[in-house]
């Protein structure tokens, strides 16, 4: 994974890196998942087979959660508890919302929030209100050629939370 040079000055706050892989996909969301804790949420975004699920999976090792993480497409959201100490993972896909923050709010997310990490795909404009500090993940790939693996991913901290949380280091 290497870090492309940002056009702005460098913001602490956020990070890009160049994803080759499936599998590099995996242990980015390995490393990340040594940032997190209970009470953060990460937002993903990314067109259909950018790799959100995928990443999440490796989010989903790296905290050390029960289940395989698989798309919740069908079941909006899935709550995978932790095998050891750390906090639940809750994996929600709010593609199929209609975007109605009523549809959100009947998730109890807020509830959940304090106590897990929570991940939506496709949340944008649906779950910005359930706190300041977030974690948005925008992954790019190249459109129309579904054999190139190369995707460029841009991690952005907002809040006090990711001010000084090392989203950086991801690039060693």
């Amino acid at each position: 994974m290497a870090m492309e040079a940002p056009a702005a000055p460098h913001n602490p706050a956020e990070t890009r890196l160049t994803i080759t892989s499936p599998e590099q996909m995996r242990e980015l969301g390995r490393r990340l998942a040594k940032l997190l804790r209970a009470g953060d949420l990460v937002m993903l975004t990314g067109e259909l087979g950018a790799g959100k699920t995928t990443l999440t999976r490796g989010l989903g090792e790296g905290l050390g959660v029960r289940g395989a993480v698989t798309s919740p497409t069908f079941v909006i959201a899935r709550v995978h508890p932790s095998l050891g100490d750390g906090p639940p993972l809750v994996h929600v896909d709010a593609y199929r919302l209609g975007g109605g923050l009523d549809e959100m709010e009947d998730l109890d997310l807020d509830v959940s929030l304090t106590d897990s990490v929570i991940v939506v795909e496709w949340g944008e404009g649906k779950v910005e209100d359930l706190t300041e500090d977030r974690l948005q993940v925008v992954i790019h790939r190249a459109v129309g050629d579904t054999t190139d693996e190369v995707r460029h991913v841009t991690l952005s901290g907002l809040g006090r939370r990711w001010a000084e949380a090392g989203l950086d280091a991801l690039d060693a």
